[in-house]
């Protein structure tokens, strides 16, 4: 078998933990796992061959470097080694056991079996080589948001009616595993529509709607972006969007072509740091942050249009 992922080895201190874990995910890792002893993190991460060169990882380095220097921590060290397909799926599948969410899911790795005694929804999840297994606190907010805003009757937040769960149809903007969709499905949604500009991301999606016995006329997948999206339906209720702060920013303007007077979105992907930029570029598009909430160093803003 052909040595096609990169596995990377990195110990750091606590405190920059949280940093490394953006630093990956806006590299494009595609699976991540920590371990903690006393105040040192040793964390694995996971890249695909064909998308990184030795000089990419390199300059990975660097940044982590700079990272740990600006915030006056003990430079992190990082070593990196090429392995197979096989090797690469059991060490993630080692780290990863089932979850609990907020009050309602369970997220459950697709090859265990389901707790005898569990009474929560179950998100049955084999996320392959996407992002989103629950494990990040970005996924973790929005879940808990998804359900905060799916499981209250017809009364939303700040007071509004909004329909029942079978007649709210959403847009999923950056899909990873479909987890989202996934789990706004099982709360009761009409429709999802989701995209995502990563081809993996794509059947990841649709092997995990499978898993979880999701009508494939219930989530409609299609690779790209929101000018895609524009394709695949006129308006939404609600958008979920778990991306990287900057991406969201540019993607806003074109997000006004399918929302409805009444529209809310959960966004994250955002560090606290780049909270007042997103909300501001959301107010000037016509939406307005109900709440924000937090989770290390990352949030979720919970928004409705204005």
């Amino acid at each position: 078998m052909n040595n096609t992922w990169w596995e990377l080895q990195i110990q750091c201190e606590s405190d920059l933990e949280d940093n490394i874990f953006w630093r990956l995910g806006s590299f494009g890792c595609r699976g991540t796992a920590s371990e903690k002893k006393e105040n040192i993190c040793y964390i694995k991460a996971y890249l695909p061959q064909v998308q990184t060169r030795l000089i990419d990882l390199a300059a990975l380095a660097l940044w982590l470097r700079q990272d740990a220097l600006c915030i006056g921590v003990s430079v992190p060290i990082m070593t990196w080694d090429l392995i197979d397909e096989e090797d690469w799926a059991s060490s993630w599948k080692e780290h990863w056991t089932a979850q609990e969410i907020g009050d309602r899911f369970l997220i459950n790795p697709a090859w265990l079996k389901v707790p005898e005694d569990n009474q929560r929804l179950v998100i049955s999840l084999d996320p392959g080589t996407a992002f989103g297994t629950g494990a990040h606190p970005t996924t973790q907010l929005c879940l808990e948001s998804v359900e905060m805003r799916l499981s209250g009757g017809d009364i939303s937040f700040l007071g509004e009616k909004q329909p029942d769960n079978d007649q709210i149809v959403i847009a999923d903007i950056g899909c990873g595993s479909g987890i989202l969709s996934i789990a706004a499905l099982l709360l009761g949604v009409k429709k999802a529509y989701a995209v995502d500009t990563d081809p993996l991301s794509i059947s990841a999606t649709i092997e995990n709607y499978q898993k979880n016995n999701i009508p494939s006329e219930k989530l409609l997948v299609k690779q790209g972006s929101v000018d895609v999206l524009q394709t695949m339906v006129q308006q939404v209720d609600g958008i979920v969007c778990n991306i990287l702060a900057e991406v969201i920013i540019d993607l806003l303007p074109q997000m006004s072509a399918i929302v409805k007077p009444k529209t809310w979105g959960i966004f994250s992907g955002i560090l606290l740091e780049q909270s007042n930029e997103v909300t501001n570029v959301l107010e000037k598009n016509g939406w307005t942050v109900a709440t924000l909430w937090k989770r290390k160093e990352w949030c979720c803003l919970n928004v409705r249009r204005s």
